[in-house]
C-alpha cells in the first residue's frame, strides 16, 4: 500500500502562484509515474499533468505555458507549480501515483485549491 500526502492548497487571487507538494511512501519512486489531477465542483475529475520515469512531462491544454509539474526522487517528492491562476483553475487537486511494478495506482486525499476573481 503506497500512501501520498498531498499539500500546498489555499486561496488565491487570479494571476497569482501556489506550489503543490505530494510526498509517497515506498521504494523506487523513480519508476513510477506521477500526476496531478482536479475536480471542480460538479464536474469530473480530469488529468492536468504528469511525469514519467524519465522525467517526461505533458500537461492539458487548459494549462500549458502555466503549470510546471517536476519530481524529486530523492524526496519521494513531486511538485505541481501553478502560476497565472485563473478562477476555473478552482478545485480539488489529487496526486496519483501508478507503480511500475505492479500496474496499480493511488491516490492522495486532495488539497483544496480556489482562485478568487
Amino acid at each position: 500500500q503506497v500512501q501520498l500526502v498531498e499539500s500546498g492548497g489555499g486561496l488565491v487571487q487570479a494571476g497569482g502562484s501556489l506550489r503543490l507538494s505530494c510526498v509517497a511512501s515506498g521504494n523506487n519512486f523513480s519508476l513510477n509515474i506521477m500526476g496531478w489531477y482536479r475536480q471542480a465542483p460538479g464536474k469530473q475529475r480530469e488529468l492536468v499533468a504528469s511525469t514519467g520515469s524519465g522525467g517526461s512531462t505533458s500537461y492539458a491544454d487548459s494549462v500549458k505555458g502555466r503549470f510546471t509539474i517536476s519530481r524529486d526522487n530523492a524526496k519521494n517528492t513531486v511538485y505541481l507549480q501553478m502560476n497565472s491562476l485563473k478562477p476555473e483553475d478552482t478545485g480539488v487537486y489529487y496526486c496519483k501515483i501508478r507503480i511500475a511494478i505492479s500496474g496499480n495506482a493511488y491516490w492522495g486525499q486532495g488539497t483544496q485549491v480556489t482562485v478568487s476573481s
